[in-house]
C-alpha cells in the first residue's frame, strides 16, 4: 500500500513537471489565421475567399464502458461551421492504464484524442479541424492547464474547454483563486433574476479564469467556457454562442452522442457472441 501512494505521488510530481513544461507554450489570446463571421453573416461569405473564414470545428469527447472501465472510445467529430453538420467522425477504442486522478485528466485522455488527431492530419484530411471544442476545462484548472489546454498545446490548434456541470471535479476537491463549488452558485444565484445569460468567473485576485453561460432559454443548468490554446476568452464565448442548438455546443454534443453510440453498440455486440 505505501509503494502504491509513493508511486503514485511520483506520478503526479512527473505530470506537474510536464504540465509546467507544456504551459510555457500556451496561449490565451486570440492567435489564428481564419477569420469568425459574424451571427448574421454566417454562411454568406465570398465563396472565393472562403479559405479565409473558420469553416471546419472539431469536438472531441471520451467515453467508457460501463463493463470495463478501463475500456475507452476516443471520438473525433469536425462539424461544418455555416450548418454545423457532422462532415468527418472517426473512433479510437482503447484500454487506459492511467487511472483517473483529479486535475491530471490530461494525462488519461489527451493521448488517445491527440493521436486521433495526428492521424486524420497525416492522412491530409481536407476536414481537418481550424478549431477544436474539447469536453473539458481550458485554464479553469486548479494549475492554469486543463485538458483542453493540453490538447490544444501538444497539437498546435486554437482550443476552447467546455464543462458540462458544476460538480466537475476542480469544484469537489480543489479551489482556484476562490472559486470553489460555493462561490460560483453564489454568482450564478445573483444573476437568477437577471436577463443576462452570462456569468464571468473572477477569481479573488481578479483574474479571469472562464464564464458561465446558459446557452438556450430551455437551459437550467449553464456550461462552463474556458480558454484553451490560441484562442481569447471573448472569441471562445462567441463561438460557442453561434455553435448552440442546445445547451452543450454542438461540437461536443455529437462527440459525446457518438462516443457513447459506438461503445454501446460494442457492448451490445458482445453480449450477443
Amino acid at each position: 500500500m505505501e509503494n502504491e501512494e509513493s508511486s503514485s505521488s511520483s506520478s503526479q510530481q512527473h505530470w506537474i513537471i510536464e504540465q509546467e513544461i507544456l504551459r510555457e507554450k500556451l496561449m490565451t489570446e486570440d492567435n489564428f489565421t481564419w477569420k469568425l463571421l459574424s451571427t448574421q453573416d454566417k454562411g454568406e461569405g465570398s465563396k472565393e475567399k472562403e479559405d479565409e473564414w473558420l469553416r471546419y470545428i472539431g469536438g472531441v469527447d471520451v467515453s467508457f464502458s460501463n463493463d470495463d472501465s478501463s475500456m475507452a472510445c476516443g471520438t473525433l467529430v469536425v462539424l461544418d461551421f455555416n450548418t454545423l453538420k457532422v462532415v468527418y467522425e472517426d473512433f479510437s477504442l482503447v484500454t487506459l492504464h492511467v487511472p483517473y486522478v483529479p486535475g491530471f485528466l490530461a494525462f488519461r485522455e489527451a493521448p488517445v484524442l491527440v493521436e486521433i488527431l495526428d492521424k486524420m492530419k497525416r492522412n491530409g484530411n481536407p476536414f481537418y479541424p481550424q478549431l477544436l471544442m474539447v469536453d473539458g476545462n481550458g485554464i479553469l484548472h486548479p494549475r492554469g492547464f486543463g485538458l483542453a489546454c493540453h490538447i490544444g498545446v501538444v497539437a498546435d490548434l486554437p482550443t476552447i474547454g467546455i464543462g458540462k456541470n458544476i460538480q466537475f471535479y476542480m469544484f469537489q476537491l480543489h479551489h482556484v483563486d476562490g472559486l470553489d463549488q460555493s462561490k460560483v452558485r453564489e454568482l450564478l444565484r445573483a444573476k437568477e433574476n437577471s436577463s443576462q445569460d452570462l456569468i464571468t468567473l473572477v477569481g479573488s485576485s481578479g483574474h479571469v479564469w472562464g464564464a458561465a453561460m446558459r446557452s438556450t432559454k430551455a437551459s437550467v443548468k449553464p456550461i462552463y467556457i474556458s480558454s484553451g490554446h490560441r484562442i481569447s476568452l471573448q472569441t471562445a464565448i462567441r463561438i460557442v454562442q453561434m455553435t448552440c442548438k442546445y445547451r452543450v455546443p454542438e461540437p461536443v454534443r455529437q462527440a459525446d452522442i457518438r462516443s457513447r453510440d459506438y461503445i454501446r453498440k460494442l457492448e451490445m455486440n458482445a453480449k450477443r457472441k
